[in-house]
């Protein structure tokens, strides 16, 4: 079981400094994915980030016969280092991830699970202080409702509940296995791997510039003189 390491950089920045990042070279949603909050080790882990190639399964409703099935467990066939994301159907209500699924993932080297859905077993996670990201939480877990279909292929990750259409509408995320995956307390960002060393670059003198930013405020010159003199506006 080979151990994947993360672009030496990319997990020295926040969430927030990478959208920026992503936004700055023209990404429509700044890579993040809405409405997946951290969930364990605590709902609000200060200072925890995730940092990890997306290993990335798809999940189909039980009434779908014609998707394929899968021959071993998605969990036994993570990679070590990897972030786990699901897609679930998003009318599902029931979990898609446990605590035995944690102990799984811990056992076999992934860094954490990312979840367009539900999980449940809490406690568990958290007491494995293991990185559980997911839209929600629930008390049924995945049979009769929803099983696995597909390992390692392109997901489309669409906002929940969107109300806007066209222009307004906040656009679906892509996430490509092998896309790094970002995730800290204030949500989830995919940079897609071919962008990774550009994304770095941005985002370091993204990071750059907001130090700036930040002395001249607390020095008391203001906001609009701050952006002004270091973003240009």
């Amino acid at each position: 079981m080979s151990t994947l390491t993360h672009p030496p950089s990319l997990s020295s920045f926040s969430t927030c400094e990478l959208s920026d990042a992503l936004i700055k070279l023209g990404s429509p949603n700044g890579g993040y994915i809405p409405d997946i909050n951290m969930m364990s080790p605590t709902s609000s882990a200060s200072g925890l980030r995730v940092c990890g190639p997306a290993y990335t399964v798809k999940m189909v409703m039980t009434s779908d016969k014609l998707s394929p099935k899968l021959s071993s467990h998605f969990v036994d066939t993570a990679t070590a280092g990897s972030v786990i994301v699901i897609d679930a159907p998003p009318q599902a209500k029931n979990a898609v991830w446990g605590g035995l699924m944690t102990a799984g993932a811990q056992a076999r080297g992934a860094v954490g699970v990312m979840i367009s859905g539900r999980c449940r077993d809490l406690a568990e996670h958290r007491t494995a202080s293991f990185p559980v990201f997911a839209r929600g939480h629930s008390t049924v877990g995945q049979s009769p409702f929803v099983r696995p279909s597909a390992i390692n292929i392109p997901l489309l990750i669409a906002p929940q509940g969107q109300v806007g259409e066209g222009d307004d509408a906040f656009e679906s995320v892509r996430v490509d296995p092998g896309d790094w995956i970002v995730a800290d307390e204030d949500g989830v960002v995919c940079v897609p791997k071919d962008m990774t060393e550009k994304v770095i670059e941005v985002a370091a003198k993204g990071q750059e510039v907001d130090a700036r930013c930040m002395e001249d405020i607390k020095a008391g010159k203001g906001i609009q003189e701050s952006f002004k003199k270091h973003r240009g506006k």
